[in-house]
C-alpha cells in the first residue's frame, strides 16, 4: 500500500499540471504560444531547482549555470541529430526513446563536466568560487561560438539548426516531477542533510566527521545534471541553439528566481520560476514595442522591493506539505 500511494503521489502532480493545459490546447481555448511559455516554465523551474540544490542547500554560490544548461542542450539536440540523420524515416518508430536517452546524456555530460570542473574549484568557497564559475561560463561561451571548428554540427556562433522538435507538455511536466520528486528525497536524505550542515557552518560540519569536499562535489554535480536536462528540453522546444541563450549573464537569471523564491525553498524556487517567466512575457505583449525595454527596469525593482518585504523569499521557510521536512519543520 505504501508503494502504492507512493506511485499515486508522482502520478498525482503530472495529472493536475499537464491534464487541463492539454485539454485546453486541443480545445484551442488555450493560445499555442502560452503553451509553449508554460513548456518553458517548467524548464526553467528544472534548472532552477537544481541551483537551488547549489546554492540553496549547499551554500555555494556558482555564477556558472548556464553552461552546464548549455552542455546539456547541445549535447541532447547533437545525438538527436545524428541518430535521426543516420536512421532516417526509420527513427520515428524509436523517437520516444532517443529523445529519453538524449536527455539523460545531456545531464550526464553537464555532470561529468560539473564534477571535472568541481573537484579544482570546489575548494574556493564565497566570492572566489563564484569568481571562478564565472569565469568556468565566459570559457564554455566561447567554446560554444568556436565549436564549428571542431564539430561542424554544432554550429558555432551561427547557431545550431536542424533539431527535431520533441519537447511537448507531457514530456516537460514528466521532468519536472521527477526533478521534484528526486530533489526532494534527496534533501531529506542523511545526504542532504550533510548539505544543510556544510551551508550553515562548514568547520562545525567537519568537525563532526562530514566529509565537506565529497558532499560539495556531490551537491555541485547533481544540481548541475538537473540544469543539463533542462537544456536538453529547451533545445527540443525551440530547435535552435545559438550560444548567446546560454552567455555567463543568464545564470544570473536563474540566480535572482532562486533568490525570490528563497535559498533552500522548493516551493518558492517553482513559485518564482512560473511567476518569472510568465511575468517577461505578459510584459513583453502588454507593452507596446518601444517600451519592451523597459521590463529589465521594473524587474530589478521587483528585486529589490521583494528583498525589502520578503528578505528570505516569497515563502520564507514554508513548503507545501508533500515538500515539507518531516524532521525539522
Amino acid at each position: 500500500m505504501t508503494w502504492l500511494k507512493n506511485i499515486a503521489k508522482a502520478i498525482l502532480p503530472f495529472v493536475l499540471l499537464s491534464g487541463p493545459v492539454m485539454f485546453l490546447s486541443a480545445s484551442e481555448i488555450l493560445n499555442p504560444y502560452w503553451v509553449q511559455i508554460f513548456q518553458l516554465a517548467c524548464i526553467v523551474a528544472i534548472s532552477a531547482l537544481g541551483l537551488n540544490l547549489i546554492y540553496g542547500f549547499t551554500g555555494l554560490f556558482s555564477l556558472g549555470h548556464a553552461a552546464f544548461y548549455g552542455v546539456g542542450a547541445y549535447t541532447a539536440a547533437l545525438l538527436t541529430k545524428l541518430y535521426i540523420g543516420a536512421y532516417g524515416d526509420e527513427a520515428v518508430f524509436a523517437t520516444g526513446a532517443v529523445f529519453l536517452g538524449s536527455l539523460l546524456a545531456g545531464g550526464g555530460a553537464a555532470a561529468l563536466l560539473a564534477c571535472l570542473v568541481g573537484l579544482p574549484t570546489l575548494r574556493l568557497t564565497s566570492d572566489y568560487l563564484g569568481i571562478a564559475t564565472l569565469g568556468f561560463g565566459v570559457i564554455m561561451k566561447v567554446l560554444f561560438d568556436n565549436a564549428d571548428s571542431f564539430l561542424p554540427q554544432l554550429g558555432g556562433a551561427r547557431g545550431m539548426t536542424g533539431i527535431q522538435r520533441m519537447t511537448g507538455v507531457p514530456w516537460t511536466v514528466a521532468a519536472l516531477v521527477a526533478a521534484i520528486l528526486v530533489i526532494r528525497n534527496l534533501v531529506h536524505s542523511t545526504y542532504g542533510r550533510a548539505l544543510v550542515a556544510i551551508r550553515e557552518d562548514e568547520v562545525a560540519a567537519a568537525a563532526m566527521g562530514i566529509d565537506t569536499f565529497r558532499y560539495k562535489v556531490i551537491g555541485f554535480t547533481a544540481g548541475c545534471a538537473f540544469a543539463g536536462v533542462a537544456g536538453g528540453l529547451y533545445a527540443h522546444l525551440y530547435t535552435f541553439l545559438h550560444p548567446s541563450t546560454f552567455d555567463f549573464l543568464k545564470s544570473f537569471d536563474v540566480l535572482m528566481i532562486v533568490v525570490l523564491g528563497g535559498l533552500g525553498n522548493l516551493t518558492g524556487t517553482l513559485a518564482a520560476s512560473f511567476a518569472w517567466v510568465f511575468l517577461l512575457e505578459g510584459m513583453r505583449v502588454a507593452l507596446p514595442p518601444e517600451y519592451i525595454e523597459f521590463r529589465w527596469v521594473l524587474i530589478p525593482l521587483l528585486l529589490i522591493v521583494t528583498m525589502l518585504v520578503r528578505p528570505r523569499g516569497l515563502f520564507g521557510v514554508r513548503e507545501i506539505p508533500f515538500l515539507r521536512n518531516k524532521v525539522y519543520r
